[in-house]
């Protein structure tokens, strides 16, 4: 497999040239966190309620999808991939910046063997548990507890790549 040409260090380095005004988190008071982090909470609450009401999250409608039997699930997915693809269009073509006036920079991405063992992995774990990372926790506020497990599967996942990084093929 080939390796990425991109290491943490050069990713460290582009994003001190790329977004301005960076601190590291033991550099915000306590109350400058909360009020920089609002925005994200009420954002989050929104989106989750959308995933609760849209039945994305729901196990049922993401086993439909796996075995064909609805097309709720792809207009859903396919409705995201075209807004997104509109949006960096937009953002591209405009040269359109931050709230604060940086630019916006989306770095090229290296394609490796890797990506698609990834996905099947993912693709798998999504299909047997019925959440992928982000409705995880909309599914535990609506109450769907059993979901905590998936959702320590799911870190207990990210500290194993952490931990196994370097000796992985990339």
């Amino acid at each position: 497999m080939q390796h990425s040409k991109t290491t943490i260090e050069e990713t460290a380095n582009w994003e001190k040239e790329h977004i301005r005004g960076n601190k590291l988190p033991h550099e915000f008071s306590n109350y400058e966190n909360f009020m920089a982090n609002l925005k994200y909470i009420i954002g989050g609450l929104l989106f989750g309620t959308v995933l609760i009401k849209s039945e994305v999250v729901s196990w049922f409608r993401i086993q439909e999808m796996f075995r064909f039997q609805s097309f709720h699930m792809y207009g859903v997915i396919g409705s995201a991939v075209i807004t997104g693809i509109i949006s960096i269009l937009i953002l591209k073509k405009f040269n359109i910046k931050t709230f604060n006036g940086t630019d916006i920079s989306i770095r090229p991405k290296d394609f490796s063997k890797g990506q698609i063992f990834g996905g099947f992995i993912f693709g798998l774990g999504w299909a047997l548990t019925g959440a992928c990372p982000g409705p995880i926790y909309a599914q535990i506020g609506a109450g769907f507890l059993t979901t905590a497990v998936t959702l320590l599967s799911a870190v207990a996942g990210v500290w194993i790549y952490g931990r196994f990084r370097n000796k992985l093929p990339h």
